[in-house]
């Protein structure tokens, strides 16, 4: 393995289906030079990111138990398996899972509110609040709001 290979950031860009997939895969030219993983629910988006590797797992709502723990344990794995340096997701439960996990590993961790998001942060993005280095939304007014940043949108 190369120098810069070696060097590289191993980062863990992880998110629901539909568009917080699409918005994840918006901040693609951010992770110039590092070494991505992705993951998400749709085994089909792999065709998406043929560069990184890639990882699916269960889709499940918090009215799904079954498929919410089975969800839980397969983000977590995902996320010890790929040790990364940063975790970032664009949400939603399986984006606290990652950060979470992430960051009990030593990752910096970074959420992005979904730009559907308009007028107060997800519920999911409430829980990351204490635990994500850089906590974000994509509407000005709801930073105001909500206390997380704003550094503009992705869409």
């Amino acid at each position: 393995m190369n120098q810069e290979a070696q060097s590289a950031k191993r980062v863990l860009a992880l998110a629901s289906g539909g568009g917080h997939w699409v918005q994840l895969l918006r901040l693609r030219p951010a992770f110039t030079g590092c070494d991505v993983t992705y993951a998400t629910v749709q085994p089909s988006y792999a065709a998406q990111v043929p560069e990184a590797r890639f990882f699916s797992f269960t889709d499940a709502t918090r009215w799904s138990r079954w498929a919410l723990l089975k969800m839980i344990f397969q983000v977590a794995w995902i996320t010890i398996r790929t040790k990364p340096d940063v975790v970032i997701t664009t949400g939603a439960a399986p984006g606290v899972v990652a950060l979470r996990v992430g960051k009990w590993l030593g990752a910096k961790t970074v959420w992005l509110d979904s730009i559907a998001n308009v007028e107060a942060i997800s519920m999911s993005g409430r829980k990351v609040r204490n635990f994500a280095d850089l906590w974000l939304t994509q509407w000005p007014e709801v930073a105001c709001a909500e206390g997380c940043a704003y550094k503009g949108a992705v869409l």
